[in-house]
């Protein structure tokens, strides 16, 4: 089984570290390595991440640029990069092994469930598993047909870390939609591939925003993005922490 390196960007996620600390520490096999890598946070995640045994790698804020330094960083030959408010399946390494054992796979990812403490958000669960969908039928409709799919930041992407970086990664300046662009920057490798299996992930925008106000974001951003219109496409998907 080949080794694989967990990448967590982060900022501010003190309050969210802790769930997947103990998450981490009952995956089996374990990863090679943990790299947490901070955009700056202004609390105690990097104390956390350190006492966690945790590999921390600081840089500028920013999420794309912050994947591509925890890539760097890395020493397995797969990555998965993994949010804070991520919490992945036991055998995620294993099953991580055994999708990039086919050659013709180049990224993938699991399917997330949005969840929060007391309820299940199956709505936002279903839209976040179409629009995988739906999204390059529409605005990458060559891409689809060859068997790519659009991941986001909660399906915990993994790929390999030689064709990440001769694909040139994640745009240095992405603070949104990263994980889009490097969907369609490995296609040049094989399939994009999304999971059956399941992964956990936080309501928390959920609950700041309401579901309708939510998944219009989602779209709105989604579709920008799709059309081109990139630039500082931040400013529509505002921080909540």
């Amino acid at each position: 089984m080949k080794p694989v390196s967990v990448v967590i960007p982060m900022l501010d996620e003190e309050a969210a570290l802790p769930n997947l600390v103990a998450r981490l520490s009952r995956l089996d096999p374990p990863p090679l390595e943990v790299i947490a890598v901070d955009g700056g946070s202004g609390d105690a995640s990097v104390l956390v991440a350190e006492i966690a045994g945790w590999r921390v790698v600081r840089c500028e804020r920013g999420r794309g640029r912050q994947i591509n330094a925890g890539v760097a960083a890395a020493r397995a030959e797969h990555v998965v990069v993994l949010h804070a408010d991520t919490l992945p399946p036991r055998d995620m390494v294993r099953v991580i092994d055994a999708t990039l054992a086919n050659g013709r796979v180049a990224l993938a990812g699991f399917t997330p469930v949005i969840r929060g403490r007391d309820k299940t958000r199956w709505g936002t669960t279903a839209h976040n598993f179409a629009k995988t969908w739906y999204a390059p039928l529409l605005f990458r409709p060559h891409l689809f047909v060859r068997g790519v799919r659009l991941l986001f930041g909660d399906h915990a992407m993994f790929f390999r870390r030689d064709q990440f970086l001769e694909c040139g990664g994640c745009e240095d300046g992405a603070m949104v939609m990263e994980e889009a662009d490097l969907c369609v920057r490995l296609a040049r490798f094989g399939r994009v591939r999304l999971l059956r299996r399941t992964i956990v992930t936080s309501d928390r925008r959920i609950a700041e925003w309401g579901a309708l106000k939510a998944n219009w974001i989602y779209l709105k951003v989604g579709a920008l993005w799709g059309l081109g219109l990139r630039n500082r496409l931040e400013r529509y998907y505002p921080d909540i922490r």
